[in-house]
């Protein structure tokens, strides 16, 4: 097993860069997929975020070497049985098209048209897994409630991230800095949980148990 570096199980560039900052503590390199153009994407077949984070990381482990850390996340919608969740990615998707962020965004704001405001409310959920070659695993969540916009609001982020209003912040996700973000954010809760659980999880690692 390689222990010089981690590999975050991912092509997404906004979320290496997000992670990136996140996981520094672990004083390890951070590679993304990019960095293993052999290694397939892994299809989520899970119907939880957990599922589909441990399918991610324990897959680019195996076949990378290193450990690995995926995650998965998602929107849910209080007002549409918390949908779009473990498909949010995928949500606007059909089988002549496929997903992007401004579409995904697009399917929601039509779904929740009709939907007063007050009715709204929502939240980020993610699932953090870490798996090493040999097996072993550990799972983290977050979560980060607020409620989504009819329009979108802000340049920054990516995802949905323009129309999740955070109240406490009084602007949404796709407003604030990457720094104020990774206070508040699902993600960020998730690695910080994930963080509380690192050092026992890498004893494991490193020493063949």
């Amino acid at each position: 097993m390689h222990t010089d570096a981690i590999v975050l199980a991912t092509h997404n560039k906004g979320k290496i860069a997000e992670l990136s900052l996140l996981l520094a503590p672990f004083g390890l390199s951070v590679l993304g997929l990019d960095a293993f153009p052999d290694v397939p994407d892994v299809e989520e077949t899970g119907t939880t975020f957990a599922e589909n984070a441990l399918l991610k990381a324990c897959t680019v482990s195996r076949l990378t070497g290193y450990v690995a850390v995926a995650d998965d996340s998602g929107i849910e919608a209080d007002a549409l049985d918390k949908a779009p969740g473990v498909y949010s990615a995928r949500y606007s998707a059909t089988p002549e098209q496929k997903a992007t962020d401004a579409r995904n965004t697009e399917k929601l704001l039509r779904n929740l048209e009709h939907v007063p405001d007050e009715a709204r409310t929502g939240r980020f959920r993610c699932c953090m897994a870490a798996c090493s070659p040999g097996g072993d695993s550990v799972v983290a969540e977050g979560s980060w409630e607020g409620r989504i916009l009819r329009e979108k609001r802000g340049e920054n982020g990516f995802g949905y991230d323009p129309v999740f209003f955070d109240p406490r912040m009084n602007r949404t996700a796709a407003q604030m800095s990457r720094e104020e973000k990774n206070t508040r954010s699902h993600r960020a809760k998730a690695v910080r949980n994930l963080l509380d659980l690192w050092p026992d999880f890498w004893s494991r690692c490193t020493s063949g148990k």
